[in-house]
């Protein structure tokens, strides 16, 4: 008798779940079932027909979707998406009917009428990753829609998940304004921000079009240190980092820009580097009304890179009609080493730190020793080597043992290098916090607050450490003023929401830790915590719901390596983290 063949077949998958599907059904499950009839019939079936999709399976409160192409379940997708947005318009939070939907590209298995084998794995942990609303990709959906679909791409990396061998690269869908399609809005977020009293400016990432991906580090470093030397001066507020490169890759209106980060001046431009050669391109505008301030085309070579950064901050700084004083200018002067290849190998471990995660710092440790071998005097290199040390040692991404002592002698050697460096001072405050060496750490922080006072980062780890500590009104204030420089920064609305809990302002709390989520979506302490406050709102089906989307891209996940990771040192908060996270079915 003939072996049967299996039948294999490329297809674009499509998994998609209803949120919080559990509580809708006990609190009104004829009304939820029928909810659910109708909303299949107007609006997730019809498009599904009109973009050649098929329905292999439905699973309750969830569905199986294959299609013969990329495009048609990306479109069907944003489709059903936005239809639904717009029926929830009027509809009250705790009513809507709102879908997760996770879609990949690969090899699928047919048995009978169902579909089985990694594809439609992906596709589903792609799904359980998603917030509401939203709609997830792989890289490989990614490749194929590329161009060919009204939308833009929010990459966030590459994440391990639950019974999948290798690493998945994530892509979120984004309307073409930049805005993720997504259907719950956050209360007050399209609020203008108010203008601060003084100059005030957002640095868009620059645009790197050398013709080589390769070179995205280099253009997005000339944007951080702009971003820095301008930070530097005392009359200016400056917009932040994450805040300013929430925007890159996205086409933006810079009138909308400057109302949603409270600025009244818009700095864009472009960087090219052929070889040797730099060319950057640089206009400042009028984020009132658009208009042109300055445009101005800027020639060197790389080795002049400082010279060029200092001239486009000069000409800001003349065209803000900002006095520099004599501080000012000497930070603004303060070159961060005498070794243009060291610098060249610090650009490129910064753009690995970014990444965040345990590869990319390895990565980056490699290139800060080889700049520190070049210039054994590059205090910021050393600042960052300590950064790169307590990674691991925060997050326990390998044997711990020594990473907290090299993070401390990095830093020191920073401090001891550049006393007047912000960076420093405040990269061994977090060294000291760990040490448990509370004083000292208050003290670096403060210097690095006197040092650099509009620096997000030196606030938001300082309130980090009276977070552990215990002082929750101070770690409170600290982290408020962080997101007032850095409006679009998850990490300054993700620790207010754990002050929040702490403080036991529920709903404060879980505001602060959704938008947060729904930034980072794959940041597991903020799922964490969200979770937590979910339990002590009674919405424990919720908080089960965040702690199976944490564990799909975080396995390792157990109450005792939360514990580890986020210290405490208050015995009653770190009972009432575990108890919840137990609640809410965090294994032990």
């Amino acid at each position: 008798m003939a072996e049967e063949r299996v039948q294999r077949r490329l297809a674009a998958i499509m998994a998609a779940d209803v949120v919080g599907y559990s509580r809708l059904i006990r609190e009104d499950e004829a009304g939820t079932l029928a909810q659910l009839k109708v909303l299949r019939k107007e609006v997730f079936d019809p498009r599904t027909a009109e973009h050649n999709g098929r329905i292999v399976k439905t699973m309750g409160d969830g569905v199986l979707v294959e299609f013969p192409s990329a495009v048609d379940a990306t479109q069907r997708a944003i489709k059903v998406q936005r239809a639904l947005s717009r029926r929830n318009e009027d509809v009250p939070l705790d009513h809507r009917f709102e879908l997760r939907i996770g879609i990949n590209l690969g090899d699928i298995v047919a048995d009978g009428d169902d579909i089985l084998g990694d594809g439609v794995n992906v596709a589903a942990r792609l799904e359980s990753l998603c917030n509401a609303g939203e709609v997830y990709i792989s890289a490989a959906i990614h490749d194929q829609i590329e161009g060919k679909v009204s939308a833009t791409f929010d990459d966030l990396g590459e994440h391990t998940v639950k019974n999948i061998d290798k690493p998945i690269r994530v892509y979120r869908v984004s309307d073409q304004a930049g805005a993720p399609v997504k259907a719950t809005k956050v209360e007050g977020a399209d609020r203008p921000l108010p203008l601060p009293d003084k100059p005030s400016i957002a640095v868009l990432p620059f645009t790197n079009i050398s013709g080589d991906p390769e070179q995205e580090y280099f253009a997005d470093g000339m944007t951080e240190d702009l971003i820095t030397d301008l930070s530097k001066i005392s009359g200016l507020f400056v917009i932040a980092r994450n805040s300013s490169f929430t925007f890159k890759g996205q086409s933006v209106d810079v009138v909308e820009v400057g109302r949603k980060l409270g600025v009244k001046r818009v700095l864009e431009g472009s960087v090219r580097r052929a070889g040797n050669q730099i060319r950057i391109n640089a206009q400042l505008i009028d984020a009132k009304n658009g208009g042109h301030l300055w445009a101005e085309r800027y020639d060197g070579e790389f080795e002049n890179i400082f010279a060029l950064q200092d001239e486009i901050t000069a000409k800001i700084v003349t065209a803000l009609k900002v006095t520099l004083t004599s501080g000012d200018l000497a930070r603004v002067e303060r070159k961060p080493t005498t070794s243009i290849e060291a610098y060249d190998l610090y650009l490129r471990a910064r753009e690995r730190y970014n990444r965040y995660s345990p590869e990319a710092f390895r990565e980056a440790l490699v290139f800060l020793q080889k700049a520190i071998e070049l210039d054994p005097n590059f205090a910021d290199a050393y600042g960052y080597l300590s950064a790169c040390y307590m990674g691991p040692h925060v997050f326990r991404w390998q044997n711990v043992e020594g990473t907290l002592d090299h993070a401390s002698t990095a830093a020191e050697k920073a401090v001891a290098l550049d006393p007047e460096s912000a960076v420093a001072h405040y990269r061994l405050g977090w060294v000291r916090s760990w040490q448990q060496r509370d004083e000292e750490a208050e003290m670096s922080f403060d210097r690095a607050v006197d040092l650099a006072p509009d620096m997000p980062e030196v606030f938001i780890y300082q309130g980090v450490h009276n977070l552990r500590t215990g002082n929750l009104e101070r770690a409170l204030q600290l982290t408020t003023k962080a997101l007032t420089m850095d409006p679009f920064a998850p990490l300054a609305e993700y620790h207010i929401g754990m002050e929040y809990l702490f403080l036991g302002r529920l709903e404060e709390a879980v505001a602060k830790l959704e938008i947060a989520r729904d930034r980072t979506p794959a940041q597991s302490g903020v799922r964490l915590h969200l979770a937590s406050a979910y339990v002590e709102m009674d919405r424990v089906d919720d908080a089960a719901i965040e702690i199976a989307a944490l564990l799909n891209f975080s396995p390792e996940y157990t109450v005792a390596l939360a514990d580890e990771i986020f210290a405490y040192r208050i015995d009653a908060f770190r009972e009432r983290l575990a108890d919840n996270l137990r609640r809410a079915g965090l294994p032990e």
